[in-house]
């Protein structure tokens, strides 16, 4: 099992503030994938390709088709405050009234 330093500094890498029962709980799971890693590493994986899904995708995207877009008076038709070139926006600092 991990020691608890070491859970100590992954919780810091991971910027986690961690109580004891929590830090108890993480050294028991980490050890555990560490494990399986360590089991996965033993294997023969000789002629094995990589995958990075389990099954074949070749696009899972739709086709990238261009079409009409809005027109300047629909796309501006709710904006609270239309302006000539576009959307009209507080400057920072100022308030809302």
């Amino acid at each position: 099992m991990l020691e608890r330093k070491t859970v100590d500094h992954v919780a810091r890498l991971a910027r986690l503030e961690l109580s004891d029962a929590e830090k108890d709980k993480m050294a028991v799971e980490l050890s555990q994938i560490l494990d399986h890693i360590e089991a996965i590493r033993q294997l023969d994986l000789e002629g094995v390709e990589p995958t990075s899904h389990v099954v074949d995708i070749v696009n899972a995207l739709r086709a990238d088709v261009p079409h009409a877009s809005l027109s300047r008076a629909v796309a501006l038709a709710s904006a609270p405050d239309p302006t000539d070139s576009g959307f009209g926006v507080p400057s920072p600092g100022a308030s809302a009234e």
